[in-house]
């Protein structure tokens, strides 16, 4: 597989992996819609201290995630945006 292909089939792997975020978004929107706050409320917590968690286990300091947010700025994307 030559250097464009590769680079194809990357630009096509993130277009498939965005589009089923925004799909899990979009069933997530219907279903706080359809579903009392009560019911999904403990769930999102519970989603959002993981991730939490996770962040705080990495072992990363603050510095070192600023660098990495800011460093995929400066690359082009490959979603055409």
């Amino acid at each position: 597989m030559n250097d464009s292909n590769e680079r194809d089939a990357l630009a096509a792997k993130h277009e498939r992996n965005r589009e089923q975020r925004v799909q899990a978004v979009k069933r997530w929107v219907e279903y706080i819609r359809e579903h009392p706050a009560e019911e999904w409320g403990e769930q999102q917590n519970r989603l959002v201290n993981s991730q939490i968690e996770s962040a705080r286990a990495s072992g990363l300091d603050v510095e070192h995630r600023r660098l990495v947010d800011t460093a995929g700025r400066d690359r082009p994307r490959t979603d055409g945006s």
